[in-house]
């Protein structure tokens, strides 16, 4: 397995895809920008099968409908989240003047156990605190952990919005994320790839 990191739209909200040998893959966060990044995919000749959303603020929920619709392909979300999608108050954009939205999920997660879809194997964690839905999933098989808003290199995800929860943020982290191999790479939402073994030693808001 290997990933690609596509930052999207004005605030460089990281896309990923998750791919095989066969170029079949499961897109995380489609943020902004879906007719560049569905021309993108077929010019490089990827098959999505599925929408991961690490959660749903505005930033990575901007092209999710242009991407399923071009793909036909299902969404997935925490269920705590799952009017988010729909809610512009919820995910956020209400508070900068504008309504970003997309159309409900097709499948809603809320337990921690591996999820599978097509040649894919995740394991799912809940990762709330950056917000109440958040999840983190963990691909063995590429060594990678797409960890969305929660843990970042050199930093964490913020708390100060609504659903935002400090010590619960730094929990998730210390128990689920910190219990990974030191070598997983970390996939954020902003900002570049890290590792477990980086952030646990260097990081200073978890020291």
């Amino acid at each position: 397995m290997n990933w690609l990191q596509i930052p999207l739209g004005q605030m460089q909200t990281n896309c990923y895809v998750l791919y095989n040998h066969e170029k079949k893959c499961i897109i995380f966060d489609p943020g902004d920008q879906g007719v560049s990044l569905n021309k993108y995919l077929k010019d490089e000749g990827f098959n999505p099968i599925a929408i991961i959303m690490t959660h749903a603020h505005f930033d990575h929920i901007g092209a999710i409908d242009e991407v399923r619709d071009e793909w036909s392909i299902p969404v997935y979300i925490h269920t705590l989240e799952s009017e988010w999608l729909t809610n512009p108050s919820l995910n956020g954009s209400a508070r900068y003047g504008v309504n970003i939205t997309a159309r409900k999920a097709d499948h809603l997660l809320d337990l921690e156990e591996p999820l599978k879809i097509g040649p894919f194997i995740l394991q799912v964690f809940h990762t709330p605190g950056h917000s109440p839905g958040s999840l983190s999933y963990y691909s063995k098989e590429a060594n990678a952990l797409f960890a969305g808003d929660t843990l970042f290199d050199g930093s964490i995800g913020r708390t100060d919005l609504p659903g935002g929860n400090h010590e619960q943020l730094l929990s998730s982290i210390k128990t689920k994320l910190f219990t990974l191999v030191e070598t997983t790479e970390v996939l954020s939402g902003h900002g570049p790839a890290t590792t477990i073994k980086k952030e646990k030693e260097s990081n200073p808001f978890l020291m």
